[in-house]
């Protein structure tokens, strides 16, 4: 890997890091598990997190919307995606499964972003005024789905102007295809640089300060 990175000027965006994604009992979990155990997904969602801390790369977490009774029922066309949440509730607002994972909690200081309604943590949200505001320019993004919020909030910051870096095994999908086509197909597509966790904390640990 020959990327470098200014670290005032990159974010890594951690995506939907919900206990119903993440966490044993989560409503999703079962689904998620056989990808994310492969790839060691918490394990080096941890380590991402706490290699950005420690050479003071801005964490920024980028929530999915919170089901709450109502979402959805009146809207004209809701995606596939959100006619799951309305039907099972995932991330609800308020539950267990609405909170972030227990290792995956923001420290003052770190921005969360405006919950996003689609699949991208972009759209109808404060993200990019957040990041100019702090003189962002590259983004890695880690978290969860590879193929649906990770690759929607990935492809907006390539059209807005950032640097992408994708993070292979810190990231899961509902299936060994879905990842395949994040990272093999789609990802080279958009993104500036897709590499591991340890090459990102490499880059990370050796980038001037």
């Amino acid at each position: 890997m020959t990327e470098t990175y200014d670290l005032r000027r990159t974010a890594v965006l951690l995506i939907d890091p919900y206990n119903d994604f993440l966490s044993q009992d989560g409503k999703v979990w079962s689904r998620l598990e056989p990808v994310a155990r492969q790839v060691g997904l918490l394990d080096h969602l941890r380590e991402v997190i706490a290699s950005a801390r420690a050479t003071g790369v801005r964490v920024v977490f980028v929530p999915h919307r919170r089901w709450q009774p109502g979402d959805y029922e009146t809207w004209d066309h809701p995606t596939p995606s959100q006619r799951k949440i309305q039907q099972f509730h995932h991330f609800a607002r308020g539950s267990w499964g609405g909170e972030f994972h227990p290792d995956l909690q923001p420290q003052p200081g770190e921005v969360v972003a405006q919950e996003h309604w689609g699949s991208s943590g972009f759209a109808n949200t404060d993200l990019d005024m957040q990041l100019k505001q702090y003189g962002i320019t590259h983004v890695a993004l880690v978290g969860v789905l590879a193929n649906t919020c990770v690759e929607a909030t990935a492809r907006f910051a390539m059209e807005l102007g950032y640097h992408v870096t994708l993070v292979r095994d810190a990231t899961a999908a509902l299936s060994p295809e879905m990842m395949h086509a994040a990272h093999e197909l789609n990802g080279p597509t958009y993104a500036q640089a897709i590499v591991t966790t340890q090459q990102l904390i490499a880059a990370l640990d050796g980038s001037p300060r």
